[in-house]
């Protein structure tokens, strides 16, 4: 026997082999889980685990779960793969954003690829992650013909997934309540028709976009039923317009649309901030511009700054608030990795922004580039 060997302990060794088996801060393993790591009998690794507990370096957890209550020097980072919808994109540059400085926070190693809007982009993006052997992927992308090809690539890696925006099976959804989002712009544009108009609405104007299949359908769902809640369900008329929820496409199909005549008192339900400033642009062009009230969705900047506008027809947006959506994120990706008990979707927190309340929750948009405003946002 060597002679340092004589003075190791073997069951202070085997105690370090369970706390080495926690390899993220705060990760919650169960009892088969340490075994499987450690490869100490079952039996061995339950009396290690409760002679630690003893001595207040495990915590037990409900439901049979355990976690370590020090960080060992050996804890080996997490590594994270976020794929971004976009770097041209301001919604997807505000979430990017927010992940780095998170992941820098809580010293998360991350590994961030662009979709560029891309279905193509997404797979090549995948492919890289799994490649790198990233720890946990955070996907936004929009395409919904794509998404169970990137789930499945992701799954026979055996790499958990957090889908941001557009639900992706298998995957942990985050993002939006799109109906519930969709009612509350909806009931918005009801009572302000009811207060400014006495309700007397022509035309609603479903400004929505073909892409991305059936999960922003759910948001046009949920502002059509929100309409119909204040303004009841006759006496005006549904028409639905495909801008391609772009300012640029959205312009163009309103021109189109207004072209046929005047539409009289107009309530436009925009799927994004993007496609309500190009109707409203639209209108203004048309010389119609007080005969419409436009609503959109995300709270993007510029959104922000044309609530702002003396007299201005976009009466408000629906709020995602982008800037915050890294630490939440972060904290989701861990506790997967952790196997703390995680629901299979995780809504975000949204608000009405309106030019009465925009200042209250975004009082320091003066701080920002012009450069930065004027780039679209897209979700």
């Amino acid at each position: 026997m060597p002679e340092q060997a004589k003075y190791l302990l073997e069951s202070v060794l085997r105690a370090c082999d369970v706390l080495q088996a926690f390899r993220f801060e705060g990760e919650a393993l169960r009892l088969r889980d340490i075994v499987s790591r450690t490869g100490i009998n079952k039996t061995t690794a339950f009396r290690l685990i409760r002679s630690l507990e003893k001595g207040n370096l495990i915590e037990v957890l409900p439901p049979g779960r355990y976690r370590s209550t020090i960080r060992p020097v050996q804890l080996r980072r997490l590594h994270l793969g976020y794929a971004a919808q976009g770097s041209d994109l301001m919604f997807s540059r505000e979430i990017s954003a927010s992940i780095t400085r998170a992941a820098d926070k809580e010293k998360v190693g991350l590994l961030a690829l662009s979709n560029e809007y891309s279905p193509r982009a997404a797979l090549r993006n995948a492919d890289k992650l799994i490649k790198a052997r990233v720890d946990i992927a955070i996907e936004h992308q929009t395409f919904e013909e794509v998404a169970p090809l990137i789930s499945a690539k992701f799954r026979e890696a055996k790499i958990p997934l957090i889908a941001i925006g557009f639900p992706h099976p298998g995957a942990v959804y985050y993002g939006a309540n799109n109906y519930d989002a969709g009612l509350v712009a909806g009931r918005a544009l009801g009572r302000w028709a009811k207060q400014r108009w006495e309700g007397a609405v022509d035309e609603v104007l479903l400004l929505g976009r073909s892409i991305g299949g059936s999960v922003p359908q759910l948001r046009m769902q949920g502002m059509e039923r929100g309409i119909h809640e204040i303004l009841g369900e006759h006496g005006f008329r549904f028409v639905q317009v495909n801008g391609d929820g772009h300012f640029d496409g959205a312009l163009r199909a309103v021109r189109r649309h207004l072209r046929f005549g005047d539409a009289g008192k107009t309530l436009v339900a925009a799927i994004n901030d993007p496609s309500a400033l190009g109707a409203l642009r639209a209108f203004e062009e048309a010389g119609v511009l007080n005969g419409c009230a436009v609503l959109g969705h995300g709270g993007s900047i510029e959104a922000r700054a044309e609530l702002r506008r003396p007299g201005t027809r976009l009466i408000g947006t629906v709020a995602y608030f982008p800037e915050n959506y890294g630490p939440e994120l972060i904290a989701l990706a861990v506790g997967i990795l952790g196997n703390k008990p995680t629901p299979n979707t995780v809504f975000i927190a949204h608000r009405l922004l309106t030019p009465a309340n925009v200042n209250h929750y975004y009082p320091n948009d003066s701080a920002f580039p012009e450069e930065d405003a004027a780039l679209l946002h897209f979700e």
